[in-house]
């Protein structure tokens, strides 16, 4: 890549960008280019590079200013650009590529790396996420080799310290001006090698099997929960600390309700003599009580009654939701001769006040009608 590209541009930022925009920028591109988040990528590499050589430039008010004035002519000279690297940053961006810090001693814990979390997908249903339920499965995971408890040797053997990195688990290799630090390829991290590997495991301190597991599950969780298992994911290889399980409940379609949140929505039919008259309508809750809803007289479809207290726990706190019940008005389709004939009768003696929506609504029609006809 050519270094006469703008710094600014090479930066992705505008020319009065403040210093702080200038860092979040330097370290996100310098992130993404690194030469070891992109191995063998000689275009990154020379990204890298120049937007190293843009940002010494632009975070030094001095070098900046000549720069804004004389372009890169009026930056060189004064140890040019790259002669100052800010160390700090690049052991900032080093500790977030790689876990730990710049140059010598790292913050990194030896030792190979933890194992692995899992994740298990679980499906209950509604009245177990109302009450709460305990549910055993069974994972098939990488658990702690029991004849060699974990250290991957042969039982009465011993291991030998790696000497690619003299027992520290790292290795450190020049990176153009900067050191890189690495995991040890020939220890993978434990600074000790394996003389004689145990049989059941072949080295790796952990093998094969299916456990079961018990997981609780609190009421009121809802879809998407997770619950973690601290520790019962894969078992790190050769005695390292094991990973994770994490539990994603999902819900299964109910029959009868709807959820949202700590609300349960239902939708309840009524027969249009109810809903003129009124009445009360029963709905069996996931308590296991039956809820009493009133029908007011003279209630419309889509009207929603509420029942406080009915619906779904919180969760890890108190109280519950709401049942939400919205009525829907159902015009018969199946009538006797008789109850087609009081329908009529009930018909000669209506005078529009019964339904003034509908009195209103065509009372409109007519006005609209008249006003055409004119």
């Amino acid at each position: 890549m050519s270094l006469d590209i703008d710094y600014y541009e090479l930066l992705e930022v505008e020319r009065t960008a403040d210093d702080a925009t200038l860092k979040a920028s330097y370290r996100k591109l310098a992130m993404k280019y690194h030469p070891d988040k992109n191995p063998g990528c000689d275009d990154s590499e020379a990204r890298f590079k120049a937007i190293s050589e843009a940002y010494d430039c632009l975070k030094d008010p001095q070098k900046r200013a000549a720069y804004d004035r004389f372009g890169k002519e009026g930056v060189r000279g004064a140890g040019g650009p790259g002669a100052g690297a800010d160390f700090g940053d690049i052991g900032d961006i080093f500790e977030s590529i790689f876990g730990s810090a710049f140059g010598g001693g790292g913050r990194q814990q030896r030792g190979p790396a933890r194992g692995a979390d899992l994740r298990y997908d679980m499906e209950i249903k509604l009245e177990d996420a109302f009450s709460g339920i305990s549910r055993e499965i069974q994972v098939d995971v990488a658990g702690r080799c029991e004849t060699c408890d974990g250290s991957g040797a042969k039982p009465g053997t011993h291991t030998n310290r790696c000497t690619t990195c003299a027992g520290h688990g790292k290795v450190r290799a020049q990176q153009g001006f900067f050191m890189v630090e690495r995991t040890c390829p020939s220890c993978q991290g434990a600074g000790e090698v394996i003389a004689d590997p145990c049989n059941n495991c072949h080295g790796e301190g952990r093998v094969d099997r299916r456990k079961t597991l018990t997981v609780n599950i609190p009421a009121g969780v809802d879809e998407g929960t997770r619950i973690r298992l601290t520790g019962e994911g894969e078992s790190g290889a050769r005695g390292a600390a094991p990973g994770d399980l994490y539990i994603f409940l999902h819900m299964a379609r109910h029959k009868v309700f709807e959820r949202e949140g700590t609300s349960l929505f239902t939708r309840a039919p009524i027969s249009f003599t109810t809903a003129a008259l009124g009445g009360e309508i029963a709905i069996p809750g996931l308590d296991g009580k039956k809820h009493e809803i009133s029908i007011p007289a003279g209630i419309q479809s889509g009207k929603q009654l509420r029942q406080r207290g009915a619906g779904m726990p919180v969760l890890n706190g108190r109280g519950h939701g709401d049942l939400v019940v919205q009525i829907d008005v159902e015009t018969p389709t199946k009538l006797t001769a008789r109850q087609k004939e009081l329908l009529c009768e009930f018909r000669e003696t209506e005078t529009g006040e019964e339904c003034p929506a509908s009195q209103g609504f065509f009372g409109r029609i007519k006005e609209m009608w008249d006003d055409l006809t004119d």
